[in-house]
């Protein structure tokens, strides 16, 4: 995977010394993890997910215990599940922080409380989904937005519609229209060779772009408090705050 879910870009961080050694607690919760995997527990482990459980844009996200069950195969094949049972749990998993706890670096999360908080592992199967997706999403866009290599995420604001895609260069597009227009319509403005810029240690991060004398952040909020919005859309027009809406990330 190119882009992890919602930790891999802190892995540096966790190698430099922020990883702890499990508790007694801790080590049962992973035990216990590891034993519903072995068995293919899916009845148990359903009610222990964090809902929703993220999957790589375009791939939807998993929303509760229904969808859990039906994917539990697409996510956890053979491969995972053997990283999974021949782990070692006093030396494979560990305590980073308020974050949780991880599997080797960070393939897998727990909470302290034992809930399943991120999978960051694509198997074949949601591999070979997602290629079929971008056709599709490609088939549905305007034309001039069809040539990316990857998408990252839609936003809704508001007023606004925004896609944000990376190119074939490394670098970010972003492309808007208003929110009841279609993306296969022209959009009202496009903005190429934006940056991805990490925010902390919580994996918030930020698209930013510019545009003569203005600039546009899109605010992609993954930790923060109940009040805090997913996502919030910044523009600046020399370097003075003009617009600022929360937003919500799109999945579906």
């Amino acid at each position: 995977m190119k882009r992890q879910i919602t930790f891999i870009a802190l892995l540096i961080v966790f190698k430099m010394g922020f990883t702890q050694e499990l508790k007694k607690k801790d080590l049962e919760i992973v035990k216990t993890f590891v034993d519903c995997i072995k068995s293919n527990n899916i009845n148990k482990l359903k009610a222990h997910v964090a809902y929703p459980l993220r999957r790589e844009y375009p791939l939807s996200d998993i929303d509760n215990e229904l969808e859990f069950e039906k994917r539990y195969n697409e996510i956890f094949d053979d491969s995972l599940k053997t990283i999974i049972i021949s782990s070692n749990i006093k030396k494979d998993w560990s305590a980073v922080g308020w974050r949780g706890i991880m599997l080797n670096n960070g393939i897998l999360w727990l909470d302290y409380d034992g809930r399943l908080i991120s999978v960051n592992y694509q198997s074949n199967y949601e591999r070979d989904e997602r290629a079929k997706l971008i056709e599709m999403d490609k088939d549905k866009i305007y034309r001039s937005l069809k040539d990316f290599e990857e998408p990252i995420l839609i936003m809704e604001t508001k007023q606004k519609k925004i896609r944000i895609d990376k190119l074939k260069n490394g670098k970010y597009r972003y492309a808007s229209w208003s929110i009841n227009s279609k993306m296969s319509k022209k959009p009202d403005i496009v903005i190429k060779d934006g940056n991805w810029i990490p925010e902390g240690s919580g994996g918030n991060h930020i698209y930013e772009f510019t545009n003569d004398n203005y600039k546009y952040e899109c605010i992609i909020n993954v930790l923060g408090t109940n009040d805090t919005p997913p996502a919030e859309l910044v523009i600046y027009r020399n370097d003075k705050e003009i617009l600022n809406e929360p937003g919500q990330i799109k999945r579906k």
